[in-house]
């Protein structure tokens, strides 16, 4: 899929391209290829004579040319953007390149975006830009708004975090966590811990970008000060996923010791048995072996005598642990 986007009275219009003369008929300053076709590939080579890579999207690229500029003036930026996928979170690639020096580009340039998926940043932005004139002025703010909005996505998502584990916490912290509760709760602790390690990537990812824009002297005042605050902004988020680290392990532990409760109980049932259960076993050994002939032959109440001593013999014990508490 090709969207273009142009500028009108200082709001961002979105274009769907489904020809090579449709795309002639624009001058944007944002072109954003979704999982490109061969012939959209081709349509922006042959009119802006740009080149995708092949390896514009790979995961394996070295972190060393994830960002770099060409000879030409072609800035190359791989950044990673998060999808906050209730069933599957994850990162998707997204391959930018800004040119300024193009005949074709006129003297604002253009952001080339190439990505396999939709991304929720991308159409906040879109809507944002949408609503409120004058947000973008070139392609450079267009960039930049990408990664301010991509670090606002990240705190929305923390926040979705915080409210997870505050159902989480009051579920081990009521006490009353059986095993089947506590796999529940581990399952859930272990997707926030997840979602919150991606997190933890983007941001990471997004301040490099953002420094490599700064470093690249691209940028002017206005926009150089915008960087400094998107940094800013991650430096924030920085702390409150360390936050959220603690207090999963917190939770973590705290379920697993509800678990070796629950199993030291179960421990606890069978030692008790095996202690209670040792006098009646001396007296049936005794009872089988220390006379001549069987007692119920000789004296009529031989058998039920020694079956009531074996029962009186373990109810002492009982009665003993019950009183001491250790049966609760």
């Amino acid at each position: 899929m090709l969207n273009i986007f142009t500028l009108a009275n200082g709001r961002l219009f979105q274009e769907e391209i489904e020809s090579l003369e449709e795309l002639t008929r624009f001058q944007p300053i944002w072109v954003d290829l979704e999982a490109p076709t061969l012939e959209e590939k081709r349509w922006i080579k042959q009119h802006y004579g740009l080149s995708i890579p092949e390896d514009a999207m790979d995961e394996d690229i070295e972190e060393s040319a994830r960002f770099y500029e060409e000879d030409n003036g072609e800035l190359h930026i791989r950044s990673d953007f998060l999808i906050d996928d209730e069933d599957d979170p994850r990162s998707v690639r997204v391959a930018f390149i800004l040119n300024q020096h193009n005949a074709n580009l006129k003297s604002r340039g253009v952001l080339f975006s190439i990505h396999d998926e939709d991304v929720p940043v991308f159409r906040l932005l879109r809507m944002r830009a949408r609503r409120a004139p004058g947000l973008i002025e070139d392609a450079k703010e267009v960039l930049l708004a990408l990664f301010d909005a991509d670090a606002e996505y990240s705190a929305d998502t923390l926040e979705g975090i915080y409210d997870e584990l505050e159902k989480v916490s009051k579920q081990v912290l009521s006490g009353d966590v059986t095993d089947a509760r506590a796999g529940e709760v581990l399952a859930a602790i272990a997707r926030q811990e997840d979602l919150n390690g991606r997190i933890r990537r983007n941001v990471m990812d997004t301040r490099r970008a953002v420094s490599f824009m700064m470093r690249s002297k691209m940028l002017n005042s206005e926009q150089f000060e915008e960087a400094r605050q998107i940094l800013r902004d991650i430096e924030s988020l920085d702390n409150h996923t360390a936050f959220l680290f603690d207090k999963i392990n917190f939770l973590m532990d705290a379920t697993v010791g509800f678990i070796n409760i629950n199993q030291n109980k179960i421990i606890k049932i069978f030692s008790v048995a095996s202690v209670a259960l040792l006098p009646p076993t001396l007296i049936a050994s005794v009872y089988g072996m220390n006379f001549k002939f069987m007692p119920e032959l000789d004296w009529a109440y031989g058998y039920p005598y020694v079956v009531a001593l074996m029962v009186a013999s373990a109810l002492g014990p009982m009665w003993y642990f019950r009183k001491r508490g250790w049966l609760k």
